[in-house]
């Protein structure tokens, strides 16, 4: 059969001198018949055609355009479709290459731990070189989940900084992070680009926490009383039954042990204190 029209046509471009396009076969795909694919462009006012050479850069259905475009310059672009029994054209695009300026993911991005904050995370970054060349500005956005879920958590309000801190997470908890790109801004234009491509993802943990899960903390006041009274007892049972420094270990401290609760049970049955 003929080919059909080739729909979905996206472009963009790393260096605004550059543009790169894909698109999608037709609603059926691919014919039983070899269909040859061409993707053809030409300024707005100006009639001659222009046709792309560098195939299947970035898919099987795309192509690259390297250099000899025009700024400030709307282009129109479309794809034509052909075998043995036909031509099918897509419908044409008009773009603006201003408005379809992407980068390389940002690079360097680093994730550690706030001190000892059990539920945040700092995360870093360094700006795509392009920014920095042509004088883009840059919107950030990241997202981050936890390393046994799939769902990803996405902060939207980081701006054009390049670091941030992730608040709310789960202590002793390893993380998972990504940070992608958009220009903006670029020599006026009043759209936004395109976002890059998500970053590697960079992993830390959370401190873990040292309070019992589902237990409740003591009062300050009586944690360090109980603290000072056990302490008193114990070195005074030291003065009274070990010799010297070179005793003092684990299996002193567990004969005081049970000292203390030989003790605790004369003093429930006679009602007396321990002499300390």
């Amino acid at each position: 059969v003929p080919p059909e029209k080739p729909v979905n046509i996206t472009c963009w471009s790393k260096n605004m001198k550059d543009l790169t396009c894909k698109w999608a076969p037709g609603t059926e795909g691919e014919t039983f018949l070899h269909t040859n694919y061409t993707l053809k462009y030409k300024r707005r006012w100006y009639g001659q055609d222009n046709t792309c050479q560098e195939y299947h850069t970035a898919g099987t259905y795309s192509c690259h355009i390297p250099k000899d475009l025009a700024l400030f310059t709307p282009y129109e672009i479309w794809v034509e479709a052909s075998n043995r029994l036909g031509v099918a054209v897509s419908d044409v695009v008009m773009l603006d290459i201003l408005d379809v300026v992407t980068t390389d993911p940002p690079s360097d991005v680093h994730v550690s731990r706030v001190g000892d904050l059990e539920d945040q995370l700092s995360v870093r970054w360094s700006s795509p070189p392009a920014l920095k060349d042509f004088l883009f500005q840059a919107k950030y956005q990241i997202q981050y989940r936890v390393e046994d879920s799939s769902e990803w958590k996405v902060v939207d309000d980081v701006g054009n900084q390049t670091s941030c801190r992730l608040a709310g997470l789960r202590p002793g908890t390893v993380y998972f992070v990504q940070v992608r790109c958009n220009p903006f801004s670029i020599y006026g234009s009043k759209k936004t680009g395109i976002w890059s491509d998500w970053s590697n993802p960079t992993a830390a943990s959370t401190p873990r926490s040292e309070r019992v899960a589902g237990g409740c903390d003591p009062k300050g006041g009586e944690q360090n009383t109980t603290l000072r009274r056990e302490l008193k007892q114990f070195f005074g049972w030291v003065k009274k039954h070990a010799y010297g420094c070179s005793n003092l270990g684990i299996k002193l401290y567990d004969q005081w042990r049970v000292w203390l609760q030989k003790s605790h049970k004369t003093r429930n049955q006679v009602g007396k204190e321990p002499f300390v």
